[in-house]
């Protein structure tokens, strides 16, 4: 089976690719480059140098790789960046995401797996969340995901093009080999910050708030690793093969504070970090935890990695890669 991975050299695209090649499938990544990093793939991995707004390069790719089957990682993911310039993030998350689907229905390509996000969720009703929890984004960039996951429930009630949505909860760490893993710029991310602010990259790792109705005043959030993320997309490509389109949390059902982070980085790394307090973000909610029951059922998918083991990754990655895959 050939799959087509829109935004393969990305962080989680990379890891994904790597575990669809071993566990046998044909792979064709297809990214244009603005924030992924085709150093991050195998040498001899077929890429298409695309935007997904070139509908011709679109469907000559479907084409000429005869592809299966789409799993979309390509998006922007910057929340404050969404809010600030949404044009940005509704042409490519979006209008660019339809052009996909378009040379999809026009290709014969039956098959998406996109990776959504649990911005769709907003400012949470019920923690943990579910996947029939009410759909409230509070940014341009959760809309956006929002805004796609309808777009694929239509092409499915019309053209017959299953999907699974799978929303993810904070993203991790990095391979086990220590060869890839997070390189964002800007880097926005929680444990990057803090694991940069170990290795002397930065002055001191702030947090935003220590007032939130949580044990500690910090927000709370669910993080599971990308190699967990990239399991379950191989299970829900396989999954959609024979049972109807569906939409799965990815996380692992338990929240650790930010200054529970950062007091796990300095256990891992044996330094010990200078914290300063600075204002709350809009937009944080207090607290965001997975129920990934749903995924469990269904997928028979279940997370691996403990919270100690995901920072142990990221710490090697980033011990050996100071500058990224600069």
């Amino acid at each position: 089976m050939k799959i087509l991975v829109t935004g393969g050299s990305g962080y989680i695209g990379s890891h994904t690719v790597r575990l669809l090649l071993k566990a046998g499938y044909e792979v064709v990544v297809y990214d244009n480059l603005v924030y992924g990093h085709k150093e991050s793939l195998p040498e001899d991995i077929p890429f298409v140098h695309g935007d997904l707004a070139d509908k011709e390069l679109l469907i000559r790719t479907f084409n000429e790789h005869n592809i299966d089957a789409v799993i979309h990682f390509a998006s922007y993911i910057v929340v404050s960046e969404s809010c600030t310039d949404p044009i940005k993030y509704f042409r490519n998350n979006t209008l660019d995401g339809f052009v996909l689907l378009e040379a999809m229905k026009e290709c014969g390509v039956k098959r998406i797996v996109f990776s959504s996000s649990a911005a769709v969720y907003g400012d949470p009703v019920n923690v943990p969340i579910k996947e029939t929890d009410p759909k409230l984004p509070t940014n341009a960039y959760g809309d956006t995901k929002l805004i796609f996951e309808t777009m694929l429930k239509w092409f499915d009630s019309a053209y017959g093009i299953k999907f699974a949505a799978l929303r993810y909860f904070n993203a991790s760490g990095a391979s086990e080999s220590g060869d890839i893993g997070e390189d964002h710029d800007p880097e926005t991310h929680l444990i990057p910050l803090v694991v940069q602010a170990a290795m002397g990259q930065r002055d001191s790792i702030t947090i935003f708030g220590e007032d939130y109705e949580t044990p500690d005043g910090t927000c709370v959030r669910d993080y599971v690793h990308v190699n967990d993320l990239a399991k379950a997309h191989i299970k829900a490509l396989e999954y959609i093969k024979d049972n109807p389109s569906d939409a799965f949390n990815l996380g692992s059902g338990t929240g650790y504070s930010v200054k529970e982070i950062i007091d796990m980085v300095e256990e891992v790394s044996g330094v010990k970090l200078t914290r300063e307090i600075g204002e709350r973000r809009d937009g944080d909610p207090p607290k965001l935890v997975a129920d990934h029951g749903h995924a469990k059922d269904k997928l028979g998918w279940e997370p691996e990695y403990d919270l100690r083991r995901i920072i142990e990754t990221a710490w090697n990655w980033h011990k050996s890669h100071p500058d990224g895959y600069r």
